[in-house]
């Protein structure tokens, strides 16, 4: 019956403040025991379920701060809830690229020329099958 008890308090407990450490102390609870009792699912669920109102709490609780700040006039908070809030004060990520047409591509002569460059240069594996003295050899020789 005590366990139950302390097991409910402590789902109360994690709607006001959702950290596990601090629900823990206040009932003088181990986290150890506190983590035993989340093999059982359903105070899993219970305990999940009340972390996620305590986080909202908490979101509310912050919000409210931060509209206290902004009627302060504190530049910070203001520019805060702009880019959080605002899609033209939002941060922002320039992707600038260049994309290979087809006609940039390079032709197989091309690239076998390149690939027999860099073998010489020892950039790439040689590949003895395809090493010649000349890289417009065709017969193998």
């Amino acid at each position: 019956m005590k366990k139950d008890k302390d097991q409910e308090l402590i789902v109360e407990q994690l709607k006001k403040i959702p950290i596990v450490e601090i629900a823990c102390e206040k009932l003088k609870i181990s986290r150890s025991t506190y983590y035993r009792w989340r093999e059982d699912p359903e105070f899993a669920e219970a305990a999940d379920a009340a972390m996620r109102d305590g986080e909202l709490f908490i979101n509310d609780l912050s919000e409210a701060q931060v509209v206290n700040l902004i009627r302060e006039k504190n530049w910070p908070a203001i520019s805060f809830w702009l880019r959080a809030h605002h899609p033209r004060y939002a941060t922002k990520l320039e992707v600038t690229a260049k994309l290979k047409t087809e006609s940039e591509m390079l032709t197989p002569e091309q690239q076998a020329l390149v690939d027999h460059a860099l073998r010489l240069a020892s950039l790439v594996d040689k590949k003895p099958e395809q090493e010649t003295n000349d890289p417009n050899q065709t017969d193998g020789k």
